[in-house]
Formats: structure tokens, sequence, C-alpha cells
């Protein structure tokens, strides 16, 4: 089979590949970890896609279309505003919404097009989502104030921000297909949501509700990144149209067996504990034992359950792949 046709078999008909699952790294590796393994004989600036042939992965294309354009002003501190006293919404405006993103992804697309003109080559969307955005504005705290305090401007902004996002799946679905549109979101921390659920159907949902039939009617199946323990999130996701989570991590007690198990329609990616990588083949095979129940289950692509940190070596991640190689094909038998 080819990649595509293995996500298709996952993605579309929630069914087992016929050869193997889908070999992939969903969120890419920390720079210091590709330092690391630079140190350690792998050949230097082979940027994202080398990597991936470095080690043999599948190809996948991934690309993250910017609601915030290059000659946006940066937050006054990490993780702080850029608006506020000073610096209204309406200042920063020309600095969003960039067409220059979305033509520069275009441009992209035509090239993966003019490449794979049979479409072997599995590709994911990621945009802002509507918790995501107004919080990359607003600087972390004052998000969070801002959903009592200036109700009508974050509505303001997530109408914005959802039709950008319509004309981005406008400006690629002529192009090609993209096998997934997943939301930038990290809307959960290590015990759960970081906003309630009435705080979430007045604020996120309309917008997701309005744009996921929009991206499905396009070919595309939906999920949200959220970081930290997803689980309590997800009957508010599958009631807005959400199709699959990612990266469920396993520190922050997320389950992807349990996950499963526990929502027979949803889709997932990500899963695999990364904290057991240093720890050797031992540990690594425990925790493909651990999951290979949802590998079984034909709605699971694996991945490491964020990003493979620092603390692996080049020895450690190539048993990982291994490993990973012989659990894509016990998961299909």
């Amino acid at each position: 089979m080819t990649n595509k046709q293995r996500w298709e078999s996952i993605l579309k008909n929630k069914s087992l590949p016929s050869d193997r699952l889908p070999m992939i790294e969903w969120s890419i590796w920390w720079t210091e970890t590709v330092r690391r393994w630079e140190s350690e004989g792998m050949p230097e600036g082979l940027g994202e896609q080398g990597v991936r042939e470095y080690f043999g992965l599948d190809e996948h294309r991934q690309f993250m279309v910017s609601a915030i354009g290059a000659s946006c002003p940066p937050p006054a501190s990490h993780l702080g505003s850029r608006v506020g006293p000073g610096r209204s919404y309406r200042e920063i405006k020309k600095h969003l919404f960039p067409e220059e993103n979305i033509s520069q992804f275009a441009k992209t697309a035509k090239e993966i097009a003019s490449r794979e003109p049979e479409n072997k080559c599995p590709v994911s969307l990621l945009v802002h989502g509507f918790f995501w955005f107004p919080r990359d504005l607003f600087g972390v705290e004052n998000h969070f104030y801002a959903f009592y305090d200036c109700p009508g401007l974050m509505h303001e902004m997530n109408g914005d921000l959802l039709e950008y996002n319509k004309r981005i799946i406008d400006g690629i679905c002529g192009i090609l297909s993209p096998d997934i549109l997943c939301f930038y979101e990290d809307m959960s921390y290590n015990h759960g949501p970081m906003l309630s659920k009435g705080m979430f159907d007045e604020f996120i949902g309309p917008y997701y509700r309005q744009l996921i039939p929009y991206a499905r009617e396009k070919g595309m199946t939906v999920f949200v990144d959220t970081d930290g323990n997803v689980e309590p999130l997800i009957p508010w996701y599958i009631e807005t149209g959400v199709q699959g989570v990612t990266p469920i991590e396993r520190q922050a007690g997320a389950d992807v067996v349990r996950i499963l198990g526990e929502y027979p329609e949803l889709l997932a990616m990500g899963g695999f504990d990364k904290m057991t990588m240093p720890g050797g083949e031992a540990a690594m095979r425990a925790e493909f034992e651990r999951i290979l129940p949802a590998m079984k289950t034909g709605r699971y692509i694996v991945s490491v359950d964020h990003q493979t940190p620092p603390g692996v070596s080049v020895e450690n991640y190539r048993i990982y792949l291994r490993l990973l190689s012989e659990y894509c094909q016990k998961a299909v038998k």
C-alpha cells in the first residue's frame, strides 16, 4: 500500500491497512534533539523532510498556516500580550490574516502536486484554533480575563479567524486535498481543561461548528491538537464534529487505549509515552505492548506523544523506530 492508502484506510474507513500502520512522527523533533543527533553522527542541516528520510519514516507533509503575519509586533514578553493598553486589536489587525501566508502555502502545495501526480503523500493542514489565537494576542493571563472582561472582542477575533481559516481551505483545496485539518489549541493541561464547558460552548464551539463541516465537505478529517490531559474535553469536541485528537500525552494521564475503547468512533494520533524512550529497548517494548490494543483498532496512527525529547540518543531513537516497524506490522496480523 502507499502512504496515502494507509492513512485513508484509518482516517476514512476506520480499518487496518493490509500491510502495516503508518510510520510517522506527528510533532517533529525538538531543535535540541536534532542537535544532539547531529553530534552523534547524523548529517547536519537535513531539515524536517531530510530527518524523516534519514531515519526511514514515511513521507508526510505538514503545514502550519499562521493567522499572524511576519510584521506583527511581538509579545511584550514570553507568553505576554500583543494587544492591551497602548495597542488595540484593531491597530494590529493589519498585521493579521495575511494573504501572503496563504499564497506561500499554495505555492508549496503546487510543488507537492507536481511531484506527486498520483497523490501518494499524506498532507496535514494545521491552523490556529479558536482558543489558541485569542490567547496568542491577549497573552496567557489576560486571555482568561478576556472571557469576562471583553467577550465581544473575543467573538470578533474568532469571527475574523473563522473567515481566514475558510480562505486557507479554499486556497489549498483547489490544488491538492489535505488528509487532515488540525486545530492547534493547547486547551488542556495535566489536570484537564483550561476553561469550563460553558465557556467552550459560548466562545469556541460555535466556530468549530461552522468551520468543521466546511473542512469535512472538502474531504478532510478534523483533528484537535491539545497538550495535557485531553480526555475530559473529548465529549465537547465530539459534539462539535471533531473526529480525532492528538498528541494524547501519557505523562498527563491520558491513555489512548482507554480513549479509543470509550469512544468507538474517535480517531487518535500520538499516544506513545516519550518518557520511556531514554530507558532503552525493554522500556519501549513494554510501552508498545501497552498501546498494541489501540493499534489494532484501525483508528489510530502511532506517534510519540508530543515531540521526541533531547534526552533520547540517536541509538535509542533507532531502537524506537525498529520497534515501531515491528509493532506496526504486528497490529495488522
